[in-house]
């Protein structure tokens, strides 16, 4: 009998993340995720996940150049904005913004393995900007133009807020991008993978992720976490309300992994520094005290680890990140880690199609309706 959910089944053979779970452990491409956070950037993580090794200066800015260039909606998508602001919720928004925004892709319904790199690209440059734009206009405000001059991750924190950010905030967002592009075969990217065995097209397997991701189990957790936060409010509360919920058995957002189920995530240990550094800097180390606190009694009470989601909402909270946009931020990053999932699937093709164990009754005999009771 297989184990409900898939637990421990291998989907596919990637070059692109691997994990080891005992030891807390998450690679890119064979490069250690400490590294990586520490030491590189998010054009160089794109870069990375696609070609599988690090780019030489020129391959970088060559990358960064097109990442740049490909930052403006297309006027269909852009006269769509408005409506999307006054009806839609964030991740509705970017999964029907982004099935919308392939009737006017440049490379249209081309599925060679050069146009899908382009689509790729595309897609990474323009997440921001749908974002941002949106975010602006519900909020009554004029979106914001992509500004040339600043990369990726500062780029979007200028559109969201009509702001140039400073290099200390520009840096911790850009950690995060690194922290959240790929994970091996979580809900959504398996979702991309399916939907692209299909041979379905980029745009289609991307819209498919996004809408795996909006489930409160996967991408929404960084918002339940913030709620959380917010509801409690001051340090002091921490420990009543926590054990209260446990005692109702209630799951407490942000810990907890189906992967990393008795160590610390290695991405909640560089999320956890910047909510601290971001919360100094801010002057309100309010959020980091609280998430800190949260942290001590669960493991106390339960040994439960924080997850990526944890820390990440704090950090998002300090750098300006309306708490319903969270998910939508951590696909901004993830779109690196599906498109390159989905790549890899076209590149060596086959049908994803698991079997299922029935347990529903058998030998039933077919009765006319007249004489069903």
């Amino acid at each position: 009998m297989t184990e409900k959910g898939l637990a421990d089944v291998i989907a596919a053979q990637t070059a692109i993340s691997d994990i080891d779970g005992a030891r807390g452990r998450l690679w890119y491409a064979g490069y250690d995720i400490h590294d990586l956070a520490q030491y590189s950037t998010f054009e160089e993580t794109v870069f990375l996940l696609h070609q599988g090794r690090l780019p030489n200066r020129q391959e970088l800015e060559d990358l960064t150049e097109r990442l740049v260039a490909e930052r403006d909606l297309d006027r269909f998508l852009g006269e769509l904005m408005p409506t999307f602001g006054e009806v839609t919720s964030p991740m509705s928004m970017l999964r029907t913004g982004i099935s919308a925004s392939s009737a006017y892709d440049p490379d249209g319904w081309d599925q060679s393995a050069e146009a899908n790199e382009r689509k790729a690209v595309r897609l990474v440059a323009r997440f921001p900007t749908l974002i941002a734009a949106y975010h602006r206009l519900r909020t009554g405000e004029e979106p914001v133009e992509p500004n040339p001059k600043l990369p990726h991750a500062a780029n979007f924190l200028w559109m969201l807020s009509a702001e140039e950010p400073d290099e200390e905030a520009a840096r911790a967002f850009d950690v995060c991008l690194v922290l959240h592009a790929d994970h091996t075969m979580n809900a959504s990217t398996f979702t991309a993978r399916v939907v692209a065995s299909t041979l379905s097209d980029m745009h289609s397997a991307i819209t498919a992720a996004i809408a795996a991701l909006k489930g409160p189990l996967h991408g929404g957790a960084n918002e339940a976490v913030m709620k959380m936060l917010e509801e409690i409010g001051e340090v002091d509360r921490v420990e009543e309300v926590i054990r209260d919920r446990l005692g109702r058995k209630e799951k407490i957002p942000g810990f907890g992994h189906r992967v990393y189920r008795k160590v610390e995530d290695p991405r909640a240990t560089h999320l956890r520094r910047l909510s601290r550094e971001l919360g100094d800097r801010a002057g309100d180390t309010r959020w980091y005290d609280l998430s800190e606190r949260i942290e001590k009694v669960l493991m106390e009470e339960r040994g439960l680890y924080p997850n990526v989601d944890f820390y990440a909402a704090s950090v998002y909270r300090y750098l300006g990140i309306p708490t319903d946009l969270m998910t939508c931020v951590f696909a901004a990053s993830r779109v690196v880690g599906w498109s390159a999932h989905v790549r890899e699937q076209l590149a060596d093709n086959r049908l994803i199609r698991p079997e299922s164990e029935y347990v529903g009754p058998r030998d039933q005999r077919y009765l006319p309706i007249e004489e069903r009771t």
